[in-house]
């Protein structure tokens, strides 16, 4: 079996995250698999897979912001035809590839994974029009979370029956195996509370809300966001209109995550919507308390296992982070269900359903 994944790049992200992953874990599997990047910027996670195993095939369509451009319909129609499995993530990826089967017929079977509840489209008349011509083009569209998948039937109306759903999942033996750092080794006081948020910065995401609890909290307080984005400069300067540049601590990206999750003393997930995060999911599996936004995509994933607030509610948050401090038994019974919940969502599981969905497919095929 020949497979090649196609996104937008490998920039900061939970759906870049995922297949950098997927590709890892489909070599140890012993299946073929490349990656084809709309934009083969050099990145945190694609130094991560040279890394890991150089022997994967990137075919990089553009080196800068042409993510956009119909170019990519071409180059990719190039591709389709050398891989029994053609597999892709995001947009504008989805619409290239849908648009460049009508160039000819195509060998490959197509999957689609739709990773967020909503996006902009399905409000706009015209492309919720071409989003369903193009998703018809797909032999089989995954939902990533439950959430996801009701929202996507939803959309679709009589292409339900192209969904069906496998959850994201993590390598918990990394995050479960992680070492972390004492607290002076990343400049903080040993006695520092040190709250982290890992996610891109982006209108999905809700870094202001955390930004704004500090202000309902103790100075000791600390705040780490690792990720980046169009709008990180604009969460930098909240923090300096607030005084307090000196607490909100902007790492960037990093390929120490799990080391960090295990440093810190709570993790929150502060967002507007999500599919099923994968930030959600480490935070779960972390050892330590998770909390996140009461938002479609963290709700039913996170209810009855870690802490929910209101979405955009920083009283309310820095709240629920005063009771967690203050009351050790509520801390440590928080960390156990998180953790149990974890175990809903290991990448070996989501790989081998991925694999089961691409082998019924091709046998499908064959059959007929």
């Amino acid at each position: 079996m020949k497979v090649l994944q196609v996104i937008n790049s490998l920039s900061s992200g939970g759906a870049e995250k995922l297949v950098t992953d997927l590709c890892i874990a489909y070599q140890k599997q012993g299946v073929d698999v490349e990656l084809a990047l709309l934009n083969g910027q050099q990145t945190a996670f694609m130094e991560r897979l040279v890394r890991i195993d150089p022997n994967i095939k990137i075919h990089v369509l553009g080196d800068g912001g042409d993510m956009y451009s119909p170019k990519h319909i071409f180059k990719l129609r190039k591709l389709l035809n050398q891989y029994d499995i053609v597999h892709v993530h995001l947009f504008p990826s989805f619409y290239w590839v849908g648009f460049a089967t009508f160039l000819g017929n195509t060998r490959a079977k197509l999957f689609y994974t739709e990773h967020n509840t909503t996006n902009r489209r399905r409000n706009h008349t015209l492309l919720k029009h071409i989003d369903k011509i193009i998703y018809k083009r797909y032999t089989k569209i995954i939902s990533i979370s439950d959430a996801v998948h009701k929202n996507l039937q939803e959309h679709l109306g009589g292409l339900k029956n192209l969904v069906f759903q496998i959850n994201n999942g993590i390598d918990l033996k990394e995050v479960n195996s992680a070492k972390p750092y004492d607290k002076p080794e990343l400049g903080f006081d040993e006695n520092a509370i040190l709250l982290l948020q890992v996610s891109s910065f982006t209108p999905q995401k809700d870094q202001k809300t955390l930004i704004q609890s500090l202000l309902h909290l103790p100075e000791s307080t600390q705040l780490i966001l690792v990720g980046d984005g169009p709008l990180r400069t604009e969460q930098e300067k909240l923090a300096d209109s607030l005084k307090l540049s000196d607490r909100v601590h902007f790492y960037g990206l990093r390929n120490d995550v799990p080391r960090l999750l295990k440093t810190v003393d709570v993790v929150i997930l502060s967002s507007n919507f999500e599919g099923l995060s994968l930030s959600c999911v480490e935070g779960l599996a972390s050892g330590k308390p998770f909390m996140a936004a009461d938002v479609p995509g963290l709700t039913e994933v996170v209810q009855g296992h870690g802490i929910l607030f209101p979405k955009g509610d920083h009283k309310s948050l820095a709240l629920n982070i005063t009771k967690l401090l203050e009351n050790e038994e509520h801390y440590k019974t928080t960390v156990e269900k998180c953790m149990a919940r974890s175990k809903d969502f290991d990448i070996e599981d989501m790989v081998k359903g991925y694999l089961q969905s691409y082998t019924k497919a091709l046998k499908s095929k064959e059959e007929h």
